[in-house]
């Protein structure tokens, strides 16, 4: 079935329980989900989504396409298999003990250490429903802590929002940029390095537009790229705090 056919109740967590676990009968070639899932991941890593197959994933295995097929019956259900795996890598705080603010901080870095060292996941995010196990116990995580800031109820998924789509966003262009700095057989400071040579040496760009950033990315400091990306990502993740409390004033 085409991402376009698919209806909310095609995710694989909507599915029968006992259909989870494969079909019925004997197990071929001793495989189960875990495995399957855990390939996946693997070959998504090292390989990205574009170049992801059932095919791919089979010969990861040593197996027949067929046999991975008597797990999920599609890609996409073994794509949300995957996502939700990684999303089980996020540590996450006591949500009802400790100070809100450290603990949203945590969770956001968190996040956005995941989006960046599993770059395929961002476009899965917004392509499934997100429900699996490890997805759902993130979520829990941070609507106890946002409930715990003093925010009423009918603000909450708005603050949400404001955070976790700034790291999402964040983490996605962070990600892609070490993976464009990879690809080129460069570090991620040599990268940034040649880019802005090579933007410096168009015709198509103005000086003053060039001097004006180099003004604003030496103000900023940092040595490297990370620490560049680290002191933006925490500045504004600062001022999202901030300004959830100025709305709890508020309110």
């Amino acid at each position: 079935m085409t991402k376009a056919g698919r209806g909310a109740r095609a995710s694989v967590w909507l599915v029968d329980e006992g259909r989870r676990g494969g079909r019925r009968g004997g197990q071929p070639s001793g495989l189960d989900r875990e495995r399957i899932t855990e390939a996946t991941v693997r070959l998504l890593d090292a390989e990205g989504l574009a170049k992801f197959s059932m095919r791919r994933l089979a010969a990861e295995l040593n197996v027949t396409a067929m046999s991975v097929y008597w797990y999920v019956d599609t890609k996409d259900e073994l794509l949300e298999l995957a996502l939700d795996a990684v999303f089980g890598e996020l540590r996450r705080p006591d949500p009802d003990t400790g100070d809100w603010r450290e603990q949203l901080r945590a969770l956001a870095r968190e996040h956005r250490s995941l989006l960046v060292r599993h770059p395929w996941m961002s476009p899965l995010v917004g392509t499934y429903l997100n429900i699996g196990p490890h997805s759902m116990e993130f979520s829990r995580a941070v609507q106890r802590v946002m409930r715990r800031s003093g925010l009423p109820a009918y603000r909450l998924t708005g603050a949400i929002s404001a955070v976790f789509q700034f790291v999402y966003g964040y983490g996605t262009i962070e990600g892609h940029l070490f993976a464009r700095a990879a690809g080129s057989g460069m570090s991620p400071d040599e990268y940034f390095q040649d880019s802005m040579r090579a933007v410096a040496e168009s015709s198509d760009t103005a000086p003053d537009v060039i001097a004006e950033s180099r003004a604003i990315m030496s103000a900023r400091g940092g040595e490297t790229v990370a620490e560049m990306l680290d002191r933006d990502f925490e500045f504004a993740l600062d001022l999202l705090v901030a300004g959830i409390e100025a709305m709890v004033e508020r309110d």
